[in-house]
């Protein structure tokens, strides 16, 4: 199983194939790079679901603005990719195309909900990809595919033509195998100058004091080994607290899930129309009381106040990215269970204004799936992070790993 056609209908990643490409300049930094996008971001002339039914025969009219700085840079934009529907959940079995299939083991899943976008880059489909990220859906996704992942601060990436989840907390970022291409799109993405990395470790990493008891001894085991890699390059390592987070997933869901009830609120007039999934979900946010969102808000504000005085400290924040090993794909887990442990690590940084990047850390030594790690910076901390992880990359080789599903 290994040619394109081959692999694309094993991990069911690809919605739509563009073929030729989308217009696009004929030079640039990013010339001759193959680009999948998330079916959630507007292509003129090419259908655009979502991954729902509500839009099976949308086709809009302009480009997103990601869409038009790839094609000015020279990327080529070759495929629609699939996701949870309305990017709504982490592990992208809730699509009108289909369950979206992971290139390591097929019967699990790639995370979300940008799973399409990992599992195209994971095996050979795409260069690059596009996700968004809400609560984790860039970084699970990178972390369970074994690819690399930025999630930006918050409005650095526009997200015009984007559908949203919640505009609040979404970011668009980019998904690759390496850190170097992640850094390229990135600067295209938002409008810089595409800089040479400068690989060097941070001088201080914080690893946070974990606000809960069941992470994976595996997991644990291959994060505290690349934090080891960190500190024999000269970084010092520091135990941290970081004050608010052992709520800080409340407050973000219930920021995210009013959120989502008040973007599908006519949407709910045909029920039927939502996968289940998602459905659960969005009627979740409608019980959501505007009190209890203000509230949330304003916690929100006070944990930024506390990051910000924590990077006063430290450079960055080590964490795993998914506290457990890449789970199979069920059809009788309890949904709104999923999704919390799977975003026990990532949903803490995404009430944060800043970037966080995911990188592969190894394999678990029972399932020899992948796992990956955060590192979280402060606001405008795109560049520390990139070179920080360059730096990384050129000591280890998780990232060039291929899984057994994979083109060539």
């Amino acid at each position: 199983m290994n040619t394109l056609r081959e692999v694309s209908a094993a991990t069911n990643a690809v919605v739509t194939a563009i073929d030729p490409p989308l217009p696009h300049a004929a030079d640039g930094p990013l010339a001759g790079v193959r680009v999948g996008l998330k079916d959630s971001i507007d292509t003129a002339g090419v259908r655009t679901t979502c991954g729902s039914a509500y839009f099976a025969d949308r086709v809009p009219d302009c480009d997103a603005e990601v869409v038009t700085r790839l094609a000015a840079a020279g990327a080529q934009m070759v495929a629609k990719l699939n996701l949870s529907e309305f990017a709504i959940g982490l592990t992208s079995q809730n699509s009108a195309s289909g369950p979206v299939r992971n290139p390591w083991d097929l019967s699990r899943v790639p995370g979300g909900s940008s799973g399409g976008s990992a599992a195209a880059v994971a095996a050979g489909l795409v260069d690059v990809a596009l996700g968004t990220d809400t609560g984790g859906s860039v970084r699970v996704p990178a972390a369970a595919c074994g690819v690399t992942g930025l999630r930006p601060g918050i409005s650095v990436v526009p997200d015009a033509g984007t559908f949203p989840v919640c505009e609040l907390v979404d970011t668009v970022g980019p998904i690759a195998r390496d850190v170097d291409l992640v850094a390229r799109v990135f600067a295209v993405l938002a409008g810089r100058d595409v800089r040479a990395l400068q690989p060097a470790p941070p001088r201080r990493i914080g690893v946070p004091e974990l606000w809960f008891d069941d992470l994976d001894p595996q997991v644990a085991e291959l994060v505290a080994a690349a934090g080891q890699v960190f500190a024999d390059g000269g970084t010092e390592l520091l135990p941290v607290q970081v004050p608010g987070i052992a709520s800080a997933q409340d407050v973000l869901y219930t920021i995210i899930y009013s959120g989502i009830a008040d973007l599908h609120s006519e949407r709910l007039a045909c029920p039927e129309l939502f996968q289940p999934d998602t459905l659960t979900r969005v009627q979740v946010g409608t019980g959501v009381s505007e009190d209890e969102r203000a509230e949330a808000l304003g916690a929100q504000r006070e944990f930024q106040r506390g990051l910000d005085e924590l990077f006063e400290h430290v450079d960055a924040l080590l964490t795993p990215a998914l506290p457990v090993d890449v789970p199979p794909a069920r059809t009788d887990d309890d949904v709104l269970t999923t999704t919390r442990r799977l975003a026990q690590l990532s949903a803490p940084w995404s009430l944060h204004a800043g970037p966080t990047l995911a990188l592969p850390a190894g394999r678990h030594g029972v399932s020899g799936m992948p796992v990956g790690l955060q590192l979280t910076a402060a606001v405008g901390g795109e560049d520390l992070l990139l070179d920080a992880g360059a730096w990384f990359q050129q000591r280890t080789d998780w990232h060039t790993r291929r899984p057994p599903c994979a083109v060539g």
